[in-house]
């Protein structure tokens, strides 16, 4: 009796999950009904946000209309200058410079109503040129006098007379402006009324002042002499010249020429306007004949005596 028919020689099946079996040979290639293991599930990438592109400058289109033809040499230059490009130094300096040009014009500002003239009449500034130029012909009429004295003295025979006639006049020169000597000539008379006693010493001073420049030779304000040391103190009910008192109305008897001394007092911004501010009033009137008989005490130097031999 036979042997019962059993499976086909060939290969057993390895099991799965196992090492093959040794001497089994290289293990065959996987088949395509394999179920495969499991896999790692992906994750989701986060997606790049979109960068903006830059938009081209307007210049750099091409004209409407222009069948985008080439970019002008005048689209180029408005493309460079607008929108301007401005760095912080930049912005700096040009503070800076307004600063300092806005300082400059309020000096200058500042500078030019300050001006006394500012607002003179054509008249005002001609009359005012008048009188500089008439203080420029007394020095040149001044200097010839004193050049002819001092030819005079070189060419005369005797010398020693005309020396003494010299000196003479000199010192009745000297004794006008010493106020030791009466004196009389033509000049203005100045009449500064005060009914409110706002007028202080520095007023008349500033007269005093402005008629000294127009060219005055002798000045009495009522029964004082003025001259070159006088000096005013007080003021309103308490006024005083070198320690003498004086009262309202103050008459200034002045002599020189009074084509001179008016305009002075009555220039923009002198005197005269001054005192109309404090509610005080000021006349000048011109005379051929103004006598000024105040005289001042001679003075004997205590210390000062003459250095000619």
């Amino acid at each position: 009796m036979g042997r019962p028919a059993g499976p086909p020689a060939g290969p057993r099946p390895r099991p799965q999950g196992g090492p093959p079996p040794a001497g089994s040979g290289p293990l065959p290639p996987a088949r395509p009904d394999a179920r495969p293991g499991p896999r790692p599930v992906p994750q989701p990438q986060p997606q790049a946000q979109p960068q903006p592109q830059p938009q081209p400058a307007a210049a750099s289109q091409p004209p409407s209309g222009g069948g985008g033809g080439e970019v002008t040499g005048r689209q180029r230059l408005a493309a460079s200058l607008w929108p301007p490009r401005v760095s912080r130094a930049q912005l700096v300096v040009a503070l800076l410079l307004f600063v300092l040009g806005l300082g400059l014009a309020i000096q200058v500002r500042s500078t030019s109503d300050n001006s006394a003239l500012r607002g003179a009449r054509q008249e005002d500034l001609v009359r005012i040129l008048d009188e500089l130029d008439d203080r420029t012909q007394r020095l040149e009429d001044e200097k010839t006098r004193l050049e002819k004295q001092q030819s005079e003295l070189e060419s005369s025979s005797d010398q020693a007379e005309e020396a003494r006639k010299q000196t003479q006049e000199k010192e009745r020169q000297l004794g006008i402006l010493a106020g030791t000597v009466a004196a009389e000539g033509p000049g203005i008379t100045l009449t500064i009324t005060d009914s409110t006693g706002a007028v202080e010493s520095d007023m008349l001073l500033d007269a005093i002042q402005e008629l000294r420049a127009a060219g005055a030779e002798a000045i009495q304000v009522n029964d004082v002499r003025v001259v070159a040391d006088s000096y005013f103190s007080g003021g309103g009910r308490d006024m005083k010249i070198d320690g003498t008192q004086v009262t309202a109305p103050y008459v200034f008897k002045v002599i020189g020429k009074p084509e001179d001394l008016e305009p002075a007092l009555n220039i923009p911004g002198g005197i005269v306007q001054t005192l109309e501010k404090e509610q005080a009033t000021a006349t000048v009137e011109r005379s051929g004949k103004i006598v000024v008989d105040a005289l001042r005490p001679a003075k004997r130097p205590d210390y000062a005596q003459s250095s000619s031999q």
